[in-house]
């Protein structure tokens, strides 16, 4: 019995610790990258939920460290979450977004078990996809205004409600694994 109130002592904690971090609120909406042009094209507005994109002249490691610091936090106090990235193949953007997407690079900014944001660029200069002599017919032109690259964000939002029942299923199934571990071995 002491083992028991010991282990639930130890437990609990962890549990409500994860639990919260599993309801909090997701972060808050994208602030517009800085010294772009958002697009107004279509499938970078409303046609795809969730998507925006903008032209913009700045770097890859610029833009993917303005948004990683965006979204690495709640918009409840400001809790800091744990964030991760993975770097895809570009030729995952058309599986992600639209079979017509360009892509040079993409990042994909995630917090476990929640939410993640995918950030596509396509550097025309850059394209690995067309030989070098045909890349001037990629130029991005807004106007008269030339841009190095354009950026297009994806977020992918988790329910906290269903991802805390699927979590509670976890601990319910490994209560049960570990339960039967130990028949296992009082037999033995």
């Amino acid at each position: 019995m002491k083992k028991r109130i010991i282990t639930l002592a130890l437990l609990l904690p962890l549990y409500l610790l994860i639990t919260s971090y599993l309801l909090l609120p997701p972060p808050p909406v994208f602030p517009d990258l800085p010294d772009s042009l958002r697009s107004t094209l279509p499938g970078d507005t409303v046609q795809i939920p969730g998507v925006s994109a903008y032209f913009t002249d700045l770097d890859r490691q610029t833009v993917i460290s303005f948004y990683e610091e965006s979204f690495s936090r709640s918009s409840f106090l400001g809790i800091k979450l744990p964030t991760f990235r993975i770097n895809h193949p570009p030729e995952r953007a058309k599986q992600i977004y639209v079979d017509t997407m360009r892509s040079y690079y993409l990042e994909e900014i995630i917090h476990p078990f929640r939410e993640s944001v995918y950030v596509n660029g396509f550097e025309w200069e850059n394209d690995v996809f067309t030989a070098p002599e045909k890349r001037i017919k990629n130029k991005l032109m807004v106007g008269d205004q030339e841009f190095k690259s354009k950026v297009t964000l994806m977020r992918k939002n988790n329910s906290p409600l269903v991802t805390w029942m699927i979590f509670n299923l976890i601990i319910i199934f490994f209560y049960f694994l570990l339960r039967a571990y130990y028949r296992i071995l009082k037999n033995k």
